[in-house]
Formats: structure tokens, sequence, C-alpha cells
């Protein structure tokens, strides 16, 4: 298993290694134990799912704040995903910049998104379904996002991206420069 640190410290890349043959192939997915040596006291309490009919629809930019916060592990079982994670700690040298990832499921990869960032995607095909593993429970009070154009965050969303596919929460979201202080460098 491999993992791919970024210029932004937190987020991580997990490519796990496929033994294949004539049959397909085989591959461990997630060891907590080599999960650890990367990203110490993380542990994961839900695991979600959603499928994104359209491809080209955007979900995000999400985050749920403290004391409920939560740590994304994001996979791609159908389709294929362009995977952001956006640094919202306040005190961070890199806070308002992105990362982003293809997902896949022929790739195997994975996202590791921490605390105190916000995550969001968009489908590069139809029928994508996404898993993310998280750190803290649902909490409708705790949860955020910050608005998926945000022209100080800057993502550079592929050609297929659709403003059309957007919830009515993503339309409504605030800009980064509104968002009060939610995350610094010490949240785990």
């Amino acid at each position: 298993m491999e993992f791919r640190n970024f210029d932004i410290a937190g987020p991580l890349e997990i490519l796990p290694r496929k033994i294949e043959d004539d049959r397909g192939y085989f591959t461990e997915i997630f060891r907590h134990d080599w999960f650890l040596q990367h990203a110490p006291e993380v542990q994961f309490v839900q695991d979600n799912q959603s499928l994104s009919v359209r491809a080209g629809t955007i979900r995000g930019t999400h985050f749920q704040t403290p004391p409920a916060a939560q740590g994304k592990l994001v996979r791609c079982l159908a389709g294929r995903l362009f995977d952001v994670a956006v640094d919202l700690r306040a005190d961070s040298p890199t806070f308002g910049r992105w990362i982003s990832v293809v997902l896949s499921p022929e790739a195997c990869n994975q996202l590791w998104v921490p605390v105190g960032f916000g995550h969001a995607f968009c489908t590069l095909e139809p029928n994508s379904i996404v898993s993310y593993r998280v750190t803290s429970y649902y909490s409708p009070e705790h949860d955020q996002g910050v608005a998926w154009d945000d022209p100080d965050i800057a993502v550079e969303w592929p050609d297929i991206a659709d403003p059309t596919t957007l919830s009515d929460k993503d339309r409504r979201q605030p800009k980064l420069a509104a968002l009060p202080v939610c995350f610094s460098m010490k949240d785990k």
C-alpha cells in the first residue's frame, strides 16, 4: 500500500497494491495499522455511500465543525470522481488551497480528507457510486459548507462540472471569506 502526500499537509492518496491474474485481482483496500502510521489517532465510526446518476454532478464543499468534525476516507465504487479537499484551517499556511485526485474502481485509490478540510467532488461518469468512511457521526447542527465555485479557492473543476446538479443547500453555501474560524492546525 502506498501513501502519497500533497503540497498541503494532511490529505493523503492511498494506492493499494493489486495482485492480478487472468481471473481478476485481489487488493487490501484498508489496513488500520498502516493507516495509523500516516494518520495517527483516527477512529472510524460510520460508513456512507451515495449514487450520482448524472455525469457532472457536483456535491460539496462540505464539512462538520467541532465537536462533530469529520475526517473522511473516500473511494469510488463505480464510475469516476474528481475528488477535492480544501484546507479550512485558519492558521494554516495553505488556508484556502485545494488538492484533487481522480478516484476510480480500477485504481482502487482512496483520498483521506482529514478534519479541518472541506470535501467536494464532481462525477466524471454517470452512475458514480461514492463510499466514504468518517470519524464522527453525521450531525445536522454541525453540518456546514463553503461555495463550490468560490473564486478565492478557485478549484479548477473539470469541464463536465454542471452547476444545475447542485443541491439547494450547496447553492446557498457561503464564500470562504464569510466563514467564521472553524478549524486550526491543532484540530484532529
